[in-house]
């Protein structure tokens, strides 16, 4: 226990130092090797023990991620390490790489200030390396660069110094290309391009615990050469000894991040929206200790014994036991139980977190992922975009009835934990459908609900979730109340796609300032006019209010935004959600007698005016697809393609790298269901692939009628379709 409390008193004295403290994240593609570099960090900082590193996977800390040997959620640790004379304390998060779980890293970015992209030597970067880089520098987050198993160009591919070096630059050249597309402004003037002579790159083998970097090279004279021998002779213990990883890549770390004091002037304004010359907004800029508390809550985690855990980075004020704290967009207090570090995979309760440090609270009840957790009432952070949208659907059911309640409670909570889910429950049918990424991270949630709570579940086939979306301009239809004192005229045109994007990335929404929105949305090329008269957004759905002077609407818009919401949600072809239309409110006819107007009058109409205009603008059916990416050596290339051509996809490029070919192509996710064990029967399991939420496409025409009835009786609605939808 001895050394374990040397450690956790450094810590602690370590946090009251911003200038000392680097908050980081470790992010790749699946299987280049974050979990096991992490491990060595803590051997290194002694954590963990050295012979263990690399074993032990101490970040994996359920079981589930043990057997499968991926990570499933980010996991936090701190650790110290002496750079420069000084001790510094490291906050670490570590991301996971599978594409299903890229909730976990979009949140991870907005706690860190550096990110260490990870890059596997022989594979280079791959789709999810794409997309975690561009995840950091979207939240303002700088990179450097390690490229990992370089014991394998030395061993298995038998490459000299020359060839290695050229595959070397060749993946620094296409990080830099993606940062440059991504971030040119501090690629070119803050120094964020990531080279080898500026120290931001390291090159070593995390299974072998050993790494190098230009710095080192100069430190402790182990050069290329070198490194070829110690690999070539299997002497990787020695070359261990002389320039251990962890040493490498923390140096890296406490020379080429910020520190919070550096950061959060730069970061604030990326993340929050509110006055930049408030009080609150200095103190943030400031990171002072002794200002109001501002901490944004980036994970939820559920501990047996303290229940739910918040962690999340603490941008100003100290977090103690005790505080009674807002939380953005509840009502009331919550009151802080306890606050901690992580040490490991542990926490480590302390008496105060001061800011600039990643903190683990206990206590706040109402706190979601994404939530701003301050002691004054304030702008809360922008919320965090989560580039993929829920694709498939399982229903969940208990297997007995006793355990309905529980069940439930317990799918509440895994939405809290994981914004990327989404949960219907159906109290009446006790059917309840989870949304997810893909197939895996449904099949991980559902295990997880029969693993740690106990209740035995049965899952139904994957299904996937639609869209509908109007295809042209309707002329104006009329909806009526159901006493037909209340009439709405309607009419809808379908949103262009770049209208459609910015309200994905949520970059026009009805909490901005007026003028701010209308800027945005004629730069993505909608007319003044219109721009001007956006009643209500939903979803990527936009209202334009184009009534002049009616008497009452005014105090009944609620309820129309109430029935529009209701509407979209429910698409007239099979109760889909609704996408990407823009509905023009033309006129209408009010009772003026307000017992006449309530909701069980203007909800109906709305609906009906809205279901109506959209047949009326050829509503169809868009179906999510994913782009598939396919390594499989030369002769199962015709096998992997005709695996993506036979699920009405297409192949868009093939080409050779290093000693495999490429497929690239996209597909429906419909048809990718049990896409793995065929892929693997077809090609002898020798292809490795990876697939990618790619949005949504319009189905042929061919293919609707006979999908849309599918779903229509899956959901237990009238088969017919209504006899003006007759376009297909």
């Amino acid at each position: 226990m001895g050394r374990r409390k040397k450690i956790v008193q450094e810590c602690e004295r370590l946090m009251d130092k911003p200038e000392h403290i680097r908050n980081m994240a470790i992010a790749a593609h699946i299987d280049h090797g974050k979990t096991t570099l992490t491990d060595n960090l803590l051997a290194g900082a002694g954590m963990i023990s050295k012979d263990l590193a690399g074993h032990q996977l101490a970040m994996d800390t359920e079981e589930d991620e043990q057997e499968r040997g991926i990570t499933i959620d980010a996991a936090n640790v701190s650790m110290t390490h002496e750079w420069d004379g000084k001790n510094h304390l490291i906050n670490l998060i570590d991301t996971p790489g599978h594409v299903d779980f890229g909730g976990d890293v979009t949140r991870a970015m907005r706690a860190v200030d550096g990110a260490l992209i990870v890059v596997d030597a022989v594979e280079g970067t791959m789709p999810q390396t794409e997309t975690v880089v561009r995840q950091a520098l979207r939240e303002g987050v700088k990179p450097a660069l390690f490229i990992n198993k370089v014991d394998r160009l030395i061993n298995e591919l038998q490459e000299g110094p020359q060839e290695m070096q050229q595959r070397l630059q060749k993946v620094i050249r296409e990080v830099n290309e993606l940062i440059r597309g991504m971030a040119e402004e501090k690629y070119e003037e803050d120094g964020w391009k990531v080279s080898v002579e500026s120290g931001t790159v390291a090159f070593g083998s995390a299974l072998y615990n050993w790494a190098v970097s230009l710095p080192s090279m100069q430190e402790t004279g182990i050069d290329f050469g070198d490194i070829i021998d110690y690999n070539q002779n299997d002497n990787t213990e020695e070359l261990k000894e002389l320039s251990p990883l962890s040493d490498v890549v923390l140096d890296m770390v406490a020379e080429h991040f910020p520190n919070p004091i550096e950061a959060q002037p730069r970061r604030i304004p990326t993340v929050w929206r509110g006055d930049p010359e408030s009080e609150i907004a200095i103190q943030m800029r400031d990171v002072d200790d002794d200002g109001e508390v501002v901490f944004m809550v980036t994970d939820i985690a559920m501990d047996p014994h303290a229940g739910e855990v918040a962690s999340g980075r603490l941008f100003s004020g100290t977090i103690e036991r005790g505080q009674e704290l807002y939380v953005s967009g509840t009502a009331g207090k919550n009151r802080i139980q306890s606050v901690g570090l992580y040490m490991g995979g542990e926490r480590e309760e302390v008496e105060r977190v001061p800011a600039g440090n990643i903190a683990a609270v206990t206590g706040l009840r109402d706190a979601i992922a994404g939530s701003t957790v301050s002691s004054v009432e304030m702008t809360p952070f922008e919320s965090i975009e989560h580039i993929s949208e829920p694709v498939i659907t399982k229903s969940v059911e208990a297997k007995s009835m006793d355990d309905l309640p529980k069940l439930i409670a317990t799918l509440r909570q895994v939405s809290k934990e994981d914004p990327t889910i989404q949960i219907t429950i159906n109290e009446d049918t006790g059917e309840h459908l989870i949304s997810g990424q893909g197939e895996l991270h449904l099949e991980v949630i559902t295990q997880r609900i029969e693993r740690n709570q106990g209740i035995p579940v049965t899952t139904g086939e994957p299904i996937v979730v639609y869209r509908e979306k109007p295809r042209k301009a309707s002329q104006t239809v009329e909806g009526i109340s159901p006493n037909r004192h209340n009439r709405f005229y309607v009419r809808v045109e379908p949103l262009s796609e770049e209208i459609v994007e910015l309200l994905k990335l949520g970059e026009a929404t009805m909490d901005m300032p007026e003028l701010e929105r209308r800027e945005a949305l004629m730069e993505a090329g909608m007319d003044k006019d219109t721009a001007q008269n956006v009643e209500h957004i939903y979803g990527t759905n936009i209202l334009i209010d184009d009534t002049k002077g009616i008497q009452h609407l005014n105090e009944t818009m609620e309820l129309v935004i109430e029935g529009l919401e209701e509407a979209l949600d429910d698409g007239p072809l099979a109760k889909e959600p609704v996408a990407g239309a823009l509905f023009r409110l033309e006129d209408a006819k009010l009772h003026e007698d307000a017992i006449h107007r309530g909701p069980a009058q203007v909800i109906p109409a709305t609906r009906d005016a809205i279901h109506r205009s959209l047949i009326a603008g050829e509503i169809s059916l868009l179906e999510p697809i994913q782009n598939v990416r396919i390594d499989v050596p030369t002769e199962h290339m015709g096998a992997a393609s005709g695996e993506i051509q036979g699920r009405r996809g297409r192949v868009d490029d093939m080409y050779q790298d290093g000693d495999v070919m490429v497929v690239e192509g996209v597909a429906p996710v419909q048809e990718m269901i049990g896409f793995a064990s065929d892929l693997r029967s077809a090609t002898e399991g020798r292809a490795s692939w990876n697939t990618e939420n790619a949005g949504f496409q319009d189905m042929a025409d061919n293919l609707q009628p006979e999908t849309i009835r599918e779903i229509r009786e899956r959901k237990g609605m009238k088969l017919e379709l209504p006899e003006s939808i007759n376009y297909f």
